[in-house]
């Protein structure tokens, strides 16, 4: 590449970051795709996927919210939980569920075998990709463990396909 070129696409890389650096901080912009091409770069930002507990008061900034819990998160009704998509079946099985019970020790199998689940329920992963190409989407949990939970795990399968 010339050096005159090189300079150019430099050039428009740091502006084009720049922009999108100041975009993220106003929309909170998940991620970051870079595709070049030729003598062209595009940057492309994703709307971020969010995650929440149930029990944590609703934001205007939380976009669409999708319940992803196989059971309803107790004591909670249906006015204060400010659900929009309920998703059961793309939660953890029931047996998967009863043996993981939240044991931080079983979370690397927990994390391989629910991604296995998730590989068989291609319609909920495609309605929950299409939510976020329409904008920010939470995935609402009712776990204690932020860390340790199936929206977690549901998060990240998302963003790697």
């Amino acid at each position: 590449m010339t050096r005159a070129i090189y300079s150019t696409v430099v050039f428009l890389f740091c502006v084009a970051v720049s922009d999108v650096k100041a975009q993220a901080a106003n929309t909170e912009t998940a991620q970051l795709t870079f595709v070049t091409s030729r003598s062209m770069i595009r940057i492309r930002s994703e709307m971020k996927i969010k995650l929440k507990r149930a029990y944590e008061k609703p934001d205007k900034t939380d976009g669409t919210c999708i319940l992803v819990d196989r059971l309803w998160p107790r004591g909670l009704t249906k006015r204060k939980a400010n659900i929009d998509l309920w998703s059961k079946e793309i939660a953890p099985s029931t047996e998967l569920r009863k043996w993981f019970d939240h044991d931080p020790k079983k979370w690397r199998s927990f994390r391989g075998r629910y991604q296995t689940e998730l590989k068989h329920h291609p319609e909920q992963l495609a309605t929950i990709r299409s939510k976020v190409k329409e904008g920010t989407v939470t995935l609402i949990y009712g776990a204690r463990d932020q860390e340790h939970n199936e929206a977690v795990v549901l998060k990240q399968f998302l963003e790697k396909r």
